[in-house]
């Protein structure tokens, strides 16, 4: 069975929203922070991954784009043509 992590991404951020959700009604209904203060550590700890692979897809992404341009420059050029221009004599 293969793993999916795309579905792992959408479960945790519907979770970290609905704690989110929850734990903002609480405070405002109780008027306590302090007290529904661990519901939105649940929400962060969700959120904080996501943003972790986030932050590596768009590096990989970089870097696959710095390769790709590295092989461009570095590519042998063809030579024996003549360049277009006349000299001058």
């Amino acid at each position: 069975m293969k793993f999916d992590k795309s579905l792992l991404k959408t479960v945790l951020f519907a979770f970290g929203v609905v704690t989110f959700v929850i734990a903002t009604y609480q405070t405002v209904l109780q008027n306590d922070l302090v007290g529904n203060y661990w519901i939105y550590m649940i929400s962060l700890s969700c959120w904080l991954p996501l943003q972790y692979w986030r932050r590596q897809e768009a590096r990989r992404a970089k870097e696959i784009e710095v390769a790709k341009q590295v092989a461009e420059l570095n590519k042998p050029t063809k030579t024996g043509k003549a360049s277009g221009k006349k000299k001058r004599r």
